[in-house]
């Protein structure tokens, strides 16, 4: 255990970078990395610190509506240079309807990805979860895009990075048509993301931890660890399905997943 003034050092750097990172989003300017005043790969930190402005933003008056989970795609790990996930908070002023134009100016250095996002019935509670816990608590099924988006300058992350800065979370975009998983081959299901109609990125299921069940089974035991376990009514993005790709102002971005359909991201020029 700390000393209290190490504590209170620790608590004092926590909100500074907290406050930097706020800061750098309503701005629009990005900041340097954040690993530079934490100890190398300290991921707790990182942590605190996400934790920090999700309790900030919640006393805002900001609505929790799910969790993202990141850096699932081994081909996503290897662009950023990270072998293991990690999470985000997902609020209700994040989300997009489907085709919505989405205003470029308040994006910062967004990409896309394509995901399959699961809707939960039933809350998730337990330390340990199977994969029948699981399929027992989601309700249905829906294609998704992320709009990822880092508030460090030059997407120059390592995984105490983007932990710290919500998982580089910006918006989300959900398909319409739910479907059950009693209809979809999870593992299969292919992945083509299109770029008014040409192919940017592909992939499948598979490229998911194996199945996006499993990133969810991860992601259900690291909510009940740290005290936010999954509630009846979330969403979660279960991770990227194919390389992520930079976007531009008036791009039309339309994802298509096997058994799930169809969902697209429209970007303004402003």
């Amino acid at each position: 255990m700390l000393p209290d003034s190490d504590e209170q050092i620790a608590a004092d750097l926590t909100e500074r970078l907290a406050v930097q990172l706020r800061g750098a989003a309503d701005s629009g300017s990005a900041i340097p990395p954040i690993r530079n005043f934490l100890a190398k790969g300290d991921v707790v930190g990182a942590y605190e610190i996400q934790e920090h402005n999700t309790r900030h933003w919640i006393a805002q008056g900001r609505r929790l509506v799910g969790r993202k989970i990141g850096l699932t795609s081994k081909s996503v790990q290897k662009q950023l240079g990270v072998d293991e996930p990690d999470f985000g908070m997902l609020f209700a002023d994040m989300a997009v309807t489907d085709g919505e134009e989405i205003a470029f100016s308040r994006l910062m250095q967004p990409k896309v990805e394509a995901e399959v996002a699961l809707v939960l019935g039933r809350s998730l509670n337990f330390e340990r979860h199977t994969v029948a816990d699981l399929i027992a608590a989601t309700d249905y099924a829906l294609p998704a895009i992320e709009v990822v988006g880092s508030r460090i300058s030059n997407w120059d992350i390592h995984l105490v990075d983007t932990i710290a800065d919500n998982a580089s979370s910006s918006l989300f975009v959900l398909g319409t048509r739910p479907c059950r998983l009693t209809d979809i081959d999870l593992i299969g299901c292919t992945m083509t993301m299109q770029r008014r109609g040409e192919e940017i990125s592909a992939g499948s299921g598979a490229d998911c931890l194996g199945n996006p069940l499993n990133a969810a089974i991860w992601l259900a035991n690291m909510m009940a660890r740290v005290g936010r376990p999954l509630q009846a009514g979330d969403i979660v993005l279960t991770g990227a399905l194919g390389p992520m790709v930079a976007v531009q102002p008036g791009d039309v971005i339309e994802a298509r997943i096997a058994g799930l359909g169809s969902v697209r991201a429209c970007f303004g020029n402003q």
